[in-house]
């Protein structure tokens, strides 16, 4: 009598029912979490969601931002403006610089992610190195744009008076959606190398070079609560980032109506500054300029009074 025992085809499922086995790995998709004040955490509301390029093929676990975390974000760049607004120019110039350099050395990382999300290897490549010359561009303008937009003013009494811009505060970004990694860092850039701190809501479709940019932020020296930048979806959060009474101006790069006209009337009851980029190449020459920093700077202007010591009117 053949007492061997053999081996059973079937397998148990997740689900508790017998199925055969397929031999194909079930890939484990990594989960993007969010940026808050230097730290990494999953969303509070614990929702998250899988997107998936043109060829059907799951990308990432990546978290669906709440209201919550919003406000989480804007408490942390509240409390990182005095000090970052406070560090002298040269300084912020070499944080930028070193985020250029962290991101140069994660080229491939980036090359990598953003084919996955459909992009082409030669365009991959392309805004990988725009990004990187972006973050140097205004590494370089960090101690200049207050020279350049600074101004002595003719005035009729004994008084020198003085206009200087100055950091507006905490700025919040719906990022572009298409340009997932080259948008992000042209709304970025400008923001913090005017002194300002910053919460975006990066690319819903495209989220996953702009979620690992901010690992390079994490490396960069730059202080943590400069930069935030949450996942998911515009149609949620876009009513919040102009509604929040302790952010100062709000940045918006697509070209819904809708949401361009909710943000010009909501504006208008906190006196919050909007700014519209719906029309910028980010990939040509427009896409960057000392202007992007003075867009979320305000004008501060001094008077200092003079003695005059001449007949003619002279003074010092």
């Amino acid at each position: 009598m053949d007492k061997s025992i053999k081996k059973s085809s079937l397998t148990i499922s997740e689900n508790g029912l017998e199925k055969k086995t397929t031999g194909k790995r079930l890939e484990v998709l990594k989960t993007y979490k969010i940026y808050i004040g230097g730290q990494f955490p999953r969303t509070e509301s614990g929702r998250y969601y899988v997107p998936i390029n043109a060829v059907g093929k799951k990308l990432a676990n990546v978290c669906l931002s709440s209201r919550k975390d919003f406000r989480d974000a804007v408490v942390s760049a509240r409390g990182a403006f005095g000090g970052w607004s406070g560090r002298a120019a040269f300084n912020r110039g070499q944080v930028l610089y070193r985020m250029a350099e962290m991101l140069e050395g994660r080229k491939a990382q980036f090359i990598e992610e953003l084919t996955q999300q459909d992009a082409s290897k030669a365009k991959a490549e392309k805004e990988v190195n725009l990004a990187i010359d972006r973050l140097i561009y205004y590494a370089g303008w960090c101690d200049k744009y207050q020279q350049i937009f600074s101004a002595v003013n003719p005035v009729a009494s004994s008084h020198f008076n003085f206009s200087v811009p100055e950091p507006t505060g905490v700025v919040s970004i719906v990022a572009p959606q298409n340009d997932s990694l080259l948008g992000l860092v042209s709304v970025i850039a400008p923001v913090i190398t005017g002194g300002c701190t910053c919460v975006v809501l990066a690319s819903e479709t495209k989220p996953l070079c702009s979620v690992t940019f901010s690992e390079v932020l994490n490396s960069s020296d730059l202080p943590g609560g400069v930069v935030n930048i949450l996942t998911g979806k515009p149609s949620e959060l876009a009513s919040w980032f102009v509604d929040h009474m302790d952010v100062n101006a709000t940045i918006y790069c697509e070209k819904d109506s809708s949401v361009k006209k909710m943000m010009r009337e909501k504006s208008a009851l906190n006196l919050k500054r909007i700014i519209f980029y719906d029309k910028v190449n980010w990939y040509t020459e427009e896409g960057q300029s000392p202007y992007f920093i003075m867009d979320t700077q305000e004008i501060k202007t001094t008077w200092h009074p003079v003695e005059n010591i001449a007949g003619a009117g002279g003074g010092y």
